[in-house]
């Protein structure tokens, strides 16, 4: 395939004259690896698991040249990339969601993603959007360093190695795995938890913990990722208080707590004071979701870190986890630099309840209807001319709303489903388990769980392009749990909001079409 449009999308994508083009060459292959120390064939980036961290500055432009290598008959061979935060304004072509936004990359060819970062900051990630692919280890985390966060006074070293991953790694592939969940009803219950790629799991090898270098005195900013597929982690660090200041890209007041929730597919980043004795320390991630009866490997207490202290030995801690205060929804605010409360307490321009069901277990209903990917993906059609729900496939799950509208939506509890939405990150005006609304600061990001009791969330329709909304379980995501927004349908096509189109991305549906089943 060839490279297009990549001068001409310059100046359309680089908001200012000192914005960095940062180019990444990404090959997607496979190999054996063994995180936990059991060895199994994964989708790699690079030869590496967890992916290669990407980290750019404020305002910098991706290019992104992804080379598609798998060759596994065992796993998917053709994948997409979602870049998990970014809100892609003009470029909703490269936010990755096969089917959503583009056709899958086939195997053996070359496709650029090429996007603006376009003033956010903060903690992102990148994951196939294929089926359940990512479960099979195509993650890594992405870091946009802000030179002027106002925040900056609280922390001194903010790099490389402050970067933490948590993941679940499961012995069974993906494929394999989804298949037992529909013939079963089981979720799969991941084998190990990883705290930056590793981790043991009962009666496995005592795989080294990964080691988070301190030195006393100083302050530490973690950045934290969730990448798992399913379970939440409760984050801690044994004798030490961890200070909150971000959720998601979007930079919040700082609060101390001792641990932190973090589901799937969030990010948060908390600051550390190495102010204790010299020593090994204990960090915790314990994975919750899925019963050990279903899987007697899984032990979460085994997803665990060192935080090593300069000076102390090269031995493992010996210390205890005492709890503590945990983060509360109701103690999360934006910074005022990121306007709390801006969507105001008037009455939405469009109210949608979303009633999640299961009546045919393991797959799931939104309205009545699972989600299933049309064959034609979202933002195609639209480019093509849709404009109305009945122009679309599928035309039950697809909500058109138009520009400019506060968009409101409650989803009645039901289980523990993180909720993501491409394109926006919304304000939670009524937290799970709450009664009480918030619409003077409440706390905003792009992945937040339907835990219990209704919860409601806003935002306004200022960007167009098609935005996928899904639980970010990939397990109960291929079960049907999602829909999407068709937003300003006719703001795509034409105008300054227009879509920009490079033909590589025009050409991935009919080379993908051309495909031998077992290469899709």
């Amino acid at each position: 395939m060839k490279l297009s449009s990549t001068f001409a999308l310059i100046a359309a994508l680089v908001p200012n004259a000192f914005a960095a083009v940062r180019r990444f060459e990404l090959t997607i292959n496979n190999a054996r690896i063994a995180p936990d120390g059991f060895e199994r064939d994964a989708v790699l980036v690079n030869g590496a698991y967890p992916a290669p961290a990407l980290l750019v500055q404020k305002n910098d432009r991706f290019l992104v040249p992804t080379h598609n290598r798998l060759v596994s008959p065992t796993m998917r061979r053709s994948t997409s990339i979602h870049w998990h935060g970014f809100f892609q304004a003009r470029t909703s072509d490269m936010d990755g969601p096969a089917f959503v936004n583009q056709c899958p990359i086939p195997p053996n060819t070359t496709f650029v993603y090429d996007f603006s970062t376009a003033g956010q900051t903060g903690n992102f990630w990148y994951h196939s959007h294929l089926s359940t692919q990512y479960c099979d280890g195509l993650r890594g985390a992405i870091v946009v360093y802000d030179p002027n966060d106002p925040l900056k006074h609280l922390y001194d070293v903010d790099d490389e190695g402050t970067i933490i991953t948590l993941s679940d790694w499961y012995h069974v592939l993906a494929p394999a795995g989804t298949n037992n969940f529909f013939e079963s009803g089981i979720v799969p219950v991941p084998d190990s938890g990883l705290i930056n790629g590793k981790g043991r799991f009962n009666g496995g090898p005592l795989v080294p913990f990964a080691v988070i270098n301190v030195e006393r005195g100083k302050r530490y900013r973690f950045r934290v990722f969730a990448t798992a597929c399913r379970p939440f982690f409760t984050f801690s660090i044994d004798n030490h208080n961890i200070t909150f200041i971000e959720a998601d890209g979007i930079e919040h007041d700082p609060v101390v707590v001792q641990n932190v929730d973090v589901y799937t597919a969030q990010r948060v980043s908390v600051i550390l004071n190495a102010n204790q004795p010299v020593n090994n320390y204990w960090v915790r991630a314990p994975p919750t979701g899925g019963s050990p009866a279903n899987n007697p490997n899984f032990n979460p207490n085994l997803t665990l870190a060192i935080l090593r202290y300069k000076g102390a030995r090269n031995v493992e801690p010996t210390t205890v986890n005492v709890p503590g205060h945990k983060l509360l929804d109701q103690e999360m605010h934006p910074i005022a630099q990121e306007m709390p409360g801006k969507l105001g307490d008037g009455p939405p321009d469009v109210a949608i309840t979303l009633n999640i069901a299961q009546p045919n277990p393991p797959f799931f209903d939104i309205n009545g209807i699972s989600y299933i990917s049309p064959s034609i993906p979202v933002l195609l059609q639209i480019l093509s001319g849709a404009k109305q729900p009945q122009d679309l496939l599928p035309s039950e799950q697809v909500f058109v709303v138009p520009r400019n509208a506060l968009i409101q939506v409650t989803i009645p509890g039901t289980g523990a489903h993180p909720f993501h939405l491409h394109g926006h990150a919304f304000d939670v005006v009524l937290p799970s388990n709450d009664n009480v609304f918030n619409f003077v600061n409440p706390l905003r990001r792009d992945v937040y769980p339907i835990n219990g009791g209704n919860t409601t969330f806003r935002w306004m329709t200022d960007n167009p392009g098609a935005w996928f909304l899904h639980c970010h379980i990939d397990w109960h995501l291929e079960a049907g749990l999602a829909v999407a927004f068709a937003e300003a349908p006719e703001d795509n096509v034409s105008g300054p909001a227009a879509q920009i189109t490079p033909q590589d991305w025009l050409d991935l549906c009919p080379m993908y079409d051309e495909l031998e089943p077992e290469f899709q």
